[in-house]
C-alpha cells in the first residue's frame, strides 16, 4: 500500500513541528529528496488526514497527487495549516501505529 516509509513520514511530522526554529530548509529539503511515488502518497497521507479522502480511497488520493501535481510538492505541503497533524491522523486513519513510529524515530 505504501510506497513511502511510514518512518519518513514521521520525520516530515517531526521536521514540521521544527519549523519556525530553523527547520525549513531541512524539511523543504528532505521533501524534495523523496521520489515522485513517495510526494504523491505524503501528499495523500496528508489529504485523508486532514478528511479529504477517506482511507479506503487512499490509491485515489494518490492518483489526484499525481495528476494535480502543479506546484513542488515542498511548497504546496509547507504551506499547508497543521501538516504534522494531518500526516499524524492520516497515518493513524490507514492503521499506522504512529507512537510507536515516533519512538523508533526518536
Amino acid at each position: 500500500m505504501f510506497e513511502i516509509s511510514p518512518q519518513k513520514v514521521v520525520h516530515v511530522i517531526y521536521l514540521a513541528r521544527e519549523m519556525g526554529a530553523g527547520g525549513d530548509a531541512e524539511l523543504h529539503a528532505f521533501i524534495d529528496a523523496l521520489n515522485d511515488d513517495e510526494k504523491a502518497q505524503l501528499t495523500a497521507v496528508a489529504w485523508v488526514g486532514r478528511g479529504a479522502f477517506e482511507p479506503e480511497d487512499f490509491a485515489e488520493a494518490v492518483a489526484t497527487a499525481v495528476a494535480e501535481a502543479t506546484t513542488p510538492t515542498a511548497t504546496y505541503l509547507m504551506g499547508m495549516p497543521h501538516l504534522a497533524e494531518n500526516l499524524e491522523a492520516g497515518l493513524e486513519a490507514l492503521g499506522v501505529d504512529v507512537a510507536g513510529e515516533e519512538e523508533d524515530f526518536l
